[in-house]
């Protein structure tokens, strides 16, 4: 599903008006209709004690027809105007002209104290006071308002976006409303996907208020949910070679754990032969525990990392892989990390870089320009503040712009994690992954993706699918794993357990979790 930015939502909203000829007052009210039937379908109507605090622009206007729809479904509904009524426009002011006929308690809200006794006693709240357009901090009766409502403990539904979260960022403007539902309206936002945003949606659902599909389905918009693909059957008639052949440059005595999660979690992924390159004082032990692993030892600096009298070997063999993925506990050893500099321009295969790869070539991120083949980087924030050399905070609150930029500029494909793990492409296009949970923010969890990626390629899905791919399966094992075992101690070892079970559930279930976006956003 496609996400939108606030400004082209204004657009999808323009050209359905003077496109195709639909009246402002129908997408209003359509809105309004959504989310009347959300809360008809989620918590009931008749007789039924409501509070719905309007605001004084488009999303106020909302809130006047979902007042209207629960009246006349017997609702007992009290709106509660923030703002100059006078400052009404268009269908908003219409539609507060309508209710004004109606025996609704219409009340101009100018101290908290008028709220603080009634609100105790009513049994739901709609939330429809600033919408996606807000740009300033939440300060004043507003700050007050929405720190009562999220007091209340009432049930509580948002009208397009929780006011006071940023529509285009996610993140909250002073305060904002802690929501149980949100209702928005003909795509998502991006504020309604990115953290914290999404946390205080709620149960999220989307209604394209008769919008036609040729109008959000549009390729002006470059960001979309994480989809899942159909995974390619195995077929009877094939061998080990048939499904890929990836090498790890990865471990060092300090770091055993990373190049074993990435370089078995590859087969368990589905992945054909995974040979590991690693320091040859380690590879003993990590036989051990991998033996379906083929393993390529390298001579060693005197700490134990890779040296750089391992280049030769790592590029002539890399000939043989059909993807290279190198960094995974590779250590900062200077002499290592110079290793990783020279190797990187020169394999001729696709490249993950990840981990200790990541900080080697940020102190040269030009090198990755140089490169023939397509190159893949799976930092985490403080990773991305390397590469951009900018401010962690900065980077998290300006996610999407900043990967449309770097992904462009360095002409890579970065995926960015975190919590709804973002996947930038180089034509600036970037997908959200829905799967995934806390849980996963476990040492050794980014080893685990990087093989499943890896896996996806040699599957058969194409580089730019696979990536996709590689992060939705490696969220829904942790997803699986978390159901079984809970969220609480989840380590990297379950999430690459869980991936055969992951790819059969994605095989078994792909309609139904893309129908409801992984259980994410509800269509209505």
């Amino acid at each position: 599903m496609k996400v939108s930015t606030v400004e082209q939502m204004r657009n999808l909203d323009r050209g359905a008006i003077e496109k195709f000829k639909t009246p402002d007052t129908i997408l209003m009210e359509n809105a309004g209709e959504a989310v009347y039937f959300v809360i008809h379908n989620e918590f009931g109507i008749k007789g039924k004690r409501f509070r719905i605090f309007c605001g004084i622009g488009n999303n106020g206007g909302d809130g006047f027809v979902v007042a209207r729809k629960l009246h006349s479904n017997g609702g007992l509904v009290t709106v509660l105007l923030l703002g100059d009524s006078e400052k009404l426009t268009g269908c908003a002011k219409d539609n507060l002209g309508t209710i004004s006929t109606l025996p609704i308690k219409i009340e101009a809200l100018t101290s908290v104290e008028q709220i603080t006794t009634s609100l105790p006693y009513c049994d739901a709240i709609v939330d429809a006071i600033f919408g996606t357009g807000l740009t300033r901090e939440v300060g004043g009766i507003y700050r007050e308002v929405i720190e009562l409502i999220n007091e209340s403990q009432k049930v509580v539904f948002s009208v397009d976006i929780p006011s006071g979260v940023n529509g285009d960022t996610g993140q909250i403007m002073g305060c904002a409303v802690k929501a149980d539902y949100t209702i928005t309206f003909g795509l998502p936002k991006l504020g309604n996907l990115l953290y914290p945003g999404f946390d205080l949606c709620g149960k999220l659902y989307v209604t394209h208020i008769s919008f036609p599909p040729s109008l959000y389905n549009t390729d002006i918009i470059k960001v979309e949910t994480n989809d899942p693909l159909t995974i390619p059957k195995r077929g009877e008639d094939t061998h080990k070679g048939s499904y890929g052949k990836a090498l790890f440059i990865a471990g060092s005595s300090n770091y055993l754990g990373a190049p074993y999660f990435a370089a078995l979690s590859f087969l368990k992924a589905g992945g054909g032969l995974s040979y590991l390159a690693s320091p040859e004082s380690i590879t003993n032990f990590l036989a051990n525990k991998g033996s379906e692993i083929v393993f390529v030892p390298q001579k060693e600096t005197d700490k134990g990392s890779l040296s750089l009298k391992a280049r030769d070997h790592l590029l002539e063999f890399s000939d043989r892989a059909d993807m290279v993925v190198i960094g995974p506990g590779l250590s900062l050893n200077e002499e290592t990390q110079e290793l990783v500099r020279k190797l990187t321009p020169e394999i001729k295969k696709p490249l993950i870089i990840d981990g200790d790869g990541i900080t080697a070539i940020s102190k040269d991120i030009n090198i990755i320009k140089k490169r023939k083949e397509m190159t893949i980087l799976t930092p985490h924030f403080g990773e991305m503040s390397r590469i951009t050399k900018m401010d962690i905070g900065e980077i998290q609150t300006n996610k999407v712009p900043l990967l449309f930029e770097t992904c462009k500029e360095l002409h890579a494909y970065i995926i960015l994690k975190g919590a709804h793990t973002l996947i930038g492409y180089p034509d600036e296009r970037i997908y959200i992954n829905m799967s995934g949970n806390p849980g996963m923010a476990t040492a050794g969890s980014g080893d685990v993706l990087v093989g499943t990626i890896a896996a996806m390629f040699g599957l058969g899905f194409s580089l730019e699918e696979s990536i996709g791919m590689g992060v939705f399966i490696h969220g829904l094992a942790g997803d699986i794993a978390m159901r079984d075992i809970g969220e609480d101690g989840i380590i990297a070892g379950d999430i690459m357990n869980y991936l055969p079970e992951a790819l059969r559930y994605c095989r078994e279930n792909l309609e139904d979790i893309n129908k409801n976006i992984y259980e994410s956003i509800y269509i209505v």
